[in-house]
């Protein structure tokens, strides 16, 4: 993308002042707050903040908010983006003081996996119950890489993000990807896990699946992984979901296929007792969407208990999905 020469002199202005060039270093590495900045730099407050909000004038980074806290990371896509880089990749890695802002930046990467993996050792015992319940994780990862196959995929949302282990799955396959949690809790485990992968073309955000933050109609592919079993309204989701993607773009869900383990409610909140294949084929169609592939995986064992889990593929193909979307919603049962 080309630039006009006022356009140049501006992103270079603000670009051009050792603070903000700083800041702009740091951000390319992923998503960081006010707190984290002035932590690295050792500057107060306000004065990072003026310099972000100059930067972000600029339309050089991307300013989010998750609950008090705001996080910023350097812009992935357009031509201010892409100078931004030129200048970024030009830098010398020895430079002392770019070296001392990059170890102060692991110092605060590493307090923020540790915080993420006291979470999830609290939680992991519930989690190492449910996967014995269905087939080995790997299989399903596998499935789901072969149904999406080898295409490169230019934007990719995934929604109930949870630990980011999708993203992180998909990483060879997409250019730039968000992942969507309602847990401020899960995203933090989610940036540790993207951090110690070195996965710079993701970011997680906080947000409600049924209510989504974003442009319609902005991916290609949008992945939704043991979520919609929780959700009393599952076809709502799949209608946000729908209202995310381009015309072909596609969308995976992996879930569970119907069963009749009614412990689950209780045990473990499962609202749905998973999915049937002609019910899932309903919503998608109420949305525009076509089913192209299913896989089902049955567990291996569980002595009875064990639980189906099933991937399913639909793209939107009609050019009037806008219009079915606004058509009232009606709610059926999965059973």
């Amino acid at each position: 993308m080309k630039l006009g020469v006022d356009t140049l002199v501006e992103l270079l202005k603000a670009a051009g002042e050792p603070t903000r060039l700083r800041l702009l270093m740091l951000l390319s590495s992923g998503d960081l707050t006010v707190t984290d900045l002035t932590e690295i730099l050792g500057q107060s407050q306000p004065r990072i903040s003026r310099h972000l909000k100059l930067l972000a004038e600029a339309d050089l980074i991307d300013r989010y908010q998750e609950g008090a806290w705001a996080y910023f990371r350097l812009k992935q896509d357009g031509g201010n983006a892409s100078l931004i880089r030129i200048l970024l990749d030009a830098a010398e890695d020895s430079d002392p003081v770019l070296q001392r802002d990059r170890d102060r930046l692991a110092g605060v990467k590493r307090a923020r996996a540790e915080k993420a993996q006291a979470y999830f050792s609290r939680n992991a015992s519930e989690w190492d119950e449910l996967r014995r319940l269905h087939v080995n994780d790997a299989d399903v990862e596998a499935a789901l890489l072969k149904i999406v196959g080898t295409e490169t995929v230019e934007a990719m949302l995934d929604l109930g993000t949870g630990t980011g282990r999708i993203l992180q799955l998909l990483a060879p396959r997409y250019r730039r990807a968000i992942g969507i949690d309602a847990s401020r809790d899960m995203l933090s485990v989610a940036r540790s896990n993207l951090d110690k992968e070195g996965i710079l073309s993701a970011s997680v955000r906080h947000g409600d699946i049924l209510n989504l933050p974003l442009d319609a109609g902005d991916y290609d592919l949008v992945t939704i992984h043991q979520v919609l079993h929780f959700l009393e309204e599952p076809e709502l989701a799949l209608a946000e979901a729908a209202r995310m993607l381009k015309v072909g773009g596609r969308l995976a869900i992996i879930d569970l296929a119907q069963h009749a383990h009614e412990y689950l409610r209780d045990e473990h909140a499962h609202v749905r007792l998973g999915f049937s294949h002609s019910v899932m084929a309903e919503w998608l169609g109420r949305q525009g969407l076509t089913v192209e592939d299913v896989i089902d995986l049955p567990p291996e064992t569980a002595a009875g208990r064990g639980l189906t889990v099933t991937i399913w593929l639909a793209r939107r193909m009609a050019a009037n999905a806008e219009k079915l979307q606004n058509q009232p919603l009606v709610l059926t049962g999965s059973r």
